[in-house]
């Protein structure tokens, strides 16, 4: 079993998906080790997302993640990192495939409804900026 991070963004939790998402990720097979609703500030959204600091939507992308709540989730599974990145389905909705939760949920590529680490060594670092080991179960 592995872990990896997963986030649900504002653009679903607004939109009241959250549970729907939660339910799609347990009928995949993972098991939710870690789960809070918060909302980040703009510091800790520019924090997050460090790693585009110097990319042309890093703005939009920190004020787009800062504006309203996120559900931050860790998800357990066998080879959950893979696992995880094929549920989301790509970035852009448009090329997501069918029955992915981009695919189904996502209005754009820049409100595409969740995150997922993009390397298992970010999966453990993102872990650790959300949660402590306390509240991972």
């Amino acid at each position: 079993m592995s872990r990896t991070f997963g986030m649900i963004k504002p653009d679903a939790v607004e939109r009241g998906l959250t549970g729907k998402i939660l339910a799609r990720i347990e009928e995949a097979g993972f098991k939710i080790v870690g789960l809070k609703k918060m909302k980040l500030s703009l510091e800790d959204a520019q924090k997050f997302y460090a790693v585009h600091s110097a990319r042309p939507f890093f703005g939009e992308l920190t004020e787009f993640m800062s504006r309203s709540a996120i559900v931050a989730v860790v998800l357990e599974a066998d080879n959950a990192f893979t696992k995880w990145r094929d549920l989301m389905g790509a970035t852009n909705p448009a090329q997501a495939d069918a029955g992915t939760i981009r695919k189904e949920f996502a209005l754009s590529i820049g409100e595409n409804s969740v995150h997922g680490s993009d390397s298992e060594e970010n999966a453990a670092i993102e872990i650790a900026f959300f949660f402590n080991q306390f509240e991972l179960v």
